[in-house]
C-alpha cells in the first residue's frame, strides 16, 4: 500500500470554509487535546482508532492529523489499509496549523 497523499493546512482551512464534506481526525493524547485542539476535528487518541473504526465515515475524505504529521501518518496508512478509501495525513499537523493559519491555537 503507498504512502497516503498529505494535504497542507492551508488546503485544510479552504475545505473547512468552503463546507467541504470531510471529517478531520486528531489522534493525539488527552493531555495534548487539552493544550491546543480544533474545535471542529474528532479526537481519538491513536491507540484507540482501530476499535474504533465502525465508528468512521467512508463515505467523505477522513483527513488526520497529531502534533507534527508522524502519528497521524501512521493512522492515515493504517485506515487506508482497512478498506478507508480516501484519507490524506494533515502535514506538519496542529503545529504547523498554528504558525501558518491561527497563532491563537497554542504551540506545544
Amino acid at each position: 500500500m503507498s504512502i497516503p497523499p498529505e494535504i497542507s493546512v492551508t488546503e485544510l482551512k479552504r475545505m473547512h470554509d468552503e463546507n467541504e464534506p470531510f471529517m478531520l481526525l486528531d489522534v493525539r493524547e488527552d493531555d495534548e487535546i487539552a493544550t491546543a485542539s480544533l474545535d471542529f476535528a474528532r479526537h481519538i487518541p491513536m491507540a484507540n482508532v482501530p476499535e474504533r473504526l465502525t465508528s468512521l465515515p467512508k463515505d467523505r475524505p477522513i483527513i488526520v492529523m497529531c502534533h507534527g504529521g508522524t502519528r497521524s501518518g501512521r493512522v492515515a496508512k493504517f485506515l487506508r489499509e482497512n478498506g478507508f478509501p480516501d484519507v490524506a495525513n494533515l502535514t506538519g499537523g496542529i503545529d504547523a496549523w498554528s504558525v501558518e493559519i491561527d497563532p491563537g491555537v497554542p504551540r506545544y
